[in-house]
């Protein structure tokens, strides 16, 4: 193992780990994760970022929202990306670094949400949200096919719920979705739970059902707009999933895909080794993360039709 990725799982293991499991509210992590975001994680050079208040018919209230760029955009294309934080922590700000990265990797620029978090806002909220900012990027001229959905951990669980919606409603679907390390099972009884519930660096399983009971307050989780991993699938776009093989949900990702897979889709799976859940979060920091968000923005720009800067 490269000694970044060991020390990186060492620190994960031996302070966010306990630190997770000691948590007893989300505001304590909501803090946690912006004050080490802040300290550790920068955006790329040559970065943009402008603020922005979202409004559309669907939403009660304006929903901030977060442009970012890396370098000369391709306007035309752009991609909806949804942070993670088991639905009670992150913000765009936190993951504006990886927006940033993503979004110069695809040569387009991202729209990263605020999307409302439990549990002052509990399950649909945050797909409510979503949804919103989704027909918003319709109503402004772009086209389905001009926009990719892309996510890590609740956000990648919540990308595919979004699109599963889309489908049901008869809405175009996006050109392609992304998810690093996506939750989309919200039962808690996948192997990989238990499986790896030593082996993952990050996570504790066993603050698995206080973070959904935040989430969900009381509603059915085998509810695929919940747990997308359930969806009945129709003509789905293409989609890479990434997740390691060592974390508690890794079987979200494989059931995930093999879900898409029946419904006919193209789908890319990848299982990385050793790896801390969504890694791709420390691009900048780890070259496995760089890696990986370097191979999903070459995805993103194949499927959106964006040509290579000479």
């Amino acid at each position: 193992m490269r000694l970044r990725l060991y020390l990186l799982n060492l620190w994960l293991r031996l302070r966010v780990k306990p630190r997770l499991a000691r948590m007893k509210k989300p505001q304590e992590m909501r803090a946690n994760l912006a004050r080490e975001t802040e300290r550790h994680l920068d955006p790329p050079e040559d970065s943009h970022f402008v603020t922005a208040s979202i409004r559309h018919d669907d939403a009660d209230e304006p929903i901030e929202a977060l442009w970012a760029s890396c370098g000369r955009p391709d306007r035309r294309k752009v991609i909806l990306y949804l942070h993670g934080g088991a639905y009670i922590a992150g913000s765009p700000q936190t993951h504006r670094h990886l927006g940033a990265a993503l979004a110069g990797a695809a040569g387009v620029r991202a729209m990263l949400p605020d999307y409302r978090l439990a549990p002052e806002h509990p399950f649909p909220a945050a797909l409510d949200d979503v949804q919103s900012c989704y027909l918003h990027l319709l109503d402004t001229g772009y086209l389905a096919e001009e926009i990719a959905i892309a996510g890590d951990s609740a956000g990648g669980g919540l990308a595919f719920a979004l699109v599963l919606r889309l489908q049901e409603q008869g809405i175009p679907t996006p050109a392609c979705i992304v998810g690093f390390s996506p939750w989309s099972d919200m039962r808690g009884t996948a192997p990989s739970l238990r499986r790896n519930a030593s082996r993952d660096v990050m996570l504790p399983a066993r603050r698995f059902g206080d973070v959904v009971d935040f989430y969900m307050a009381g509603h059915d989780v085998s509810d695929p707009s919940a747990s997308p991993v359930l969806g009945q699938w129709m003509d789905p776009p293409p989609a890479l999933i990434m997740a390691s093989r060592s974390e508690i949900l890794m079987d979200d990702a494989t059931g995930l895909a093999d879900g898409l897979r029946r419904a006919g889709g193209d789908v890319q799976l990848q299982l990385w080794r050793n790896l801390p859940h969504a890694w791709p979060v420390f691009t900048g920091r780890l070259p496995e993360a760089n890696h990986a968000v370097a191979a999903a923005g070459a995805f993103i720009a194949r499927h959106l039709g964006v040509e290579p800067e000479p």
